[in-house]
């Protein structure tokens, strides 16, 4: 195990407030991994979205389906869908277990296992590894596979959180790439990283900013 993933212990279900907005909130300065036969890859959340109940902008809008059941699974289950027929997503379930909701994984700042994202994405530069939703799972390796994997378990993809570090500042605003519902402040990030997607010029901002571009 690499350095840096021995400093990241697991986060328990309990741990993960169930308010979906919340949840997204909490996510920065979190760590997804993913233990792979390769070795561990890691990195810190930096950018999330917020889906919650309700939203007709959600994958669980329209009901319980079998494709979008991951999200309807008790808080801390990863649903992974396929956008645009091109880009897997990797989002996390949220509130009580029957409620369907989510909150899309949109940036990781790497930390661990960063060959393996080059050897996937090769001729990127470090900063773009896992900056947008897309090029966070194939960085990853998150696929199909992995849907409805519970990421409280340690082991696998799962979700933790370093050792004694200090709470990530977090700043909101609009959500990308939406035609509709576009003006709730439902995206979340840590100001002044610059593994965040979207303009540089935002990355500074620590209330809530509303002009930024779509890019996965």
């Amino acid at each position: 195990m690499s350095h840096e993933s021995a400093r990241i212990v697991a986060l328990s279900r309990a741990a993960l407030p169930v308010d979906t907005v919340e949840l997204a909130r909490y996510l920065i300065g979190k760590c997804l991994v993913h233990d792979t036969p390769q070795g561990p890859i890691s990195g810190r959340i930096v950018e999330t979205e917020a889906y919650p109940v309700g939203d007709s902008t959600g994958y669980a809008f329209i009901g319980r389906r079998d494709y979008n059941e991951p999200l309807f699974l008790a808080r801390g289950h990863a649903y992974v869908r396929l956008t645009y027929g091109v880009s897997y997503m990797l989002n996390v379930s949220s509130e009580a277990e029957g409620t369907g909701a989510g909150v899309l994984l949109r940036a990781v700042e790497p930390l661990a296992g960063i060959e393996q994202m080059q050897a996937r994405r090769p001729g990127i530069k470090l900063r773009d590894l896992a900056r947008g939703p897309g090029r966070l799972s194939v960085a990853f390796g998150v696929g199909p596979l992995l849907n409805g994997a519970d990421l409280c378990t340690g082991k696998g993809l799962w979700l933790g959180a370093i050792r004694h570090a200090l709470a990530a500042p977090v700043a909101a605003t609009t959500r990308i790439g939406l035609s509709r519902e576009m003006h709730r402040l439902l995206r979340f990030y840590e100001p002044g990283n610059p593994f965040v997607s979207g303009p540089r010029r935002l990355l500074m901002a620590r209330g809530p900013a509303i002009d930024i571009d779509s890019e996965n």
